[in-house]
């Protein structure tokens, strides 16, 4: 029966090398995040852990056949489709990197791959939905109105938690109302920020943000700031957003990305052209915002059965 456990010792030393090596490629060859490269480095550290309780003691020395027996593990366990292919992109990235430096002979992932899953349409909020939840906080709050501002720059710009709460207050350019992003890999985007964010953005800067600032507290410029003078984790955008969507009903569907869902949504919806939706969002491939038109062809068709004075009507004459 293959197992995967962890490990009490730490794997061979040969691994650590390659571990080590990849990482710092990736780090600083490939400019990941710092997120995307802890997710790479975790991913490989369990499929290590899994070679060393099978006495392989290094990568060169696995074959497909452990790459297979590895995700047949992992769905033994549990994890989702999703989520494995994740762990078999890793591993490829890793023995794609390990083959191209003579660590290892070839790259035995390069046959390996998972059923494909089936793609399920985001869930979105509609327009007074969204208006609910932004009218939530309290105002009359100092991080009721940090929170405000939050909420509405999340959906104005269509950004990631990560994006929102990494922004600085110099990424803001007032005088043409667009706001620059550094999405995934560090890239860079422009995206429009309307005139309502804006007010509320300057309103938190006027009475919140001074407040919050603390003299020993190194904010970098970040706009959004916890009460501590810190900048403000994902953790604390996705309770903010819990919170708001709570007091309006929506706490069972509210998540920080469902702002982005509903971004998207709401401007195709209104005509938006797709490939300017796509580099608002920061697409590098415009199939992957092909998934909201699937949903505004749903929102079509409902107004179609709604307004239509034929569309239920049975039978000919």
């Amino acid at each position: 029966m293959i197992t995967l456990q962890r490990q009490e010792q730490s794997f061979p030393k040969m691994m650590q090398r390659e571990i080590k090596h990849f990482m710092h490629h990736i780090a600083l060859e490939r400019g990941l995040s710092v997120n995307t490269s802890s997710s790479y480095g975790s991913d490989i550290q369990r499929y290590a852990e899994f070679l060393t309780a099978h006495n392989i003691m290094s990568f060169g020395q696995a074959a497909t056949k452990h790459v297979l027996d590895f995700l047949a593990v992992l769905e033994e366990v549990g994890l989702a489709i999703t989520s494995r292919a994740r762990y078999l992109y890793s591993l490829r990235a890793l023995y794609k990197f390990l083959s191209s430096n003579d660590f290892v002979g070839s790259n035995i992932c390069e046959t390996v791959d998972l059923p494909k899953s089936k793609r399920t349409l985001p869930d979105v909020l509609s327009i007074q939905e969204v208006e609910s939840i932004l009218n939530e906080p309290d105002t009359n709050r100092l991080d009721g109105l940090r929170n405000r501002a939050m909420l509405e720059m999340l959906y104005a710009c269509g950004l990631r938690a990560s994006e929102l709460v990494n922004i600085k207050q110099r990424d803001i350019l007032w005088d043409i109302e667009v706001v620059r992003v550094f999405g995934k890999g560090a890239k860079e985007r422009i995206v429009p920020i309307g005139t309502t964010a804006l007010h509320w953005i300057a309103e938190y800067q006027r009475v919140a943000r001074p407040r919050f600032l603390k003299p020993n507290v190194e904010s970098q410029d970040v706009l959004f700031l916890n009460q501590r003078g810190g900048k403000l984790t994902r953790m604390s955008l996705w309770n903010i957003v819990h919170s708001a969507a709570f007091g309006a009903g929506l706490e069972e569907r509210a998540h920080p990305h469902i702002f982005r869902h509903s971004f998207a949504t709401h401007l195709l919806e209104g005509g938006a052209d797709l490939t300017a939706v796509q580099e608002m969002l920061g697409h590098a491939d415009i199939a992957t915002t092909q998934i909201y038109t699937h949903i505004d062809r749903e929102y079509i068709k409902e107004v179609h059965r709604s307004f239509h004075p034929r569309s239920m009507v049975v039978g000919s004459v």
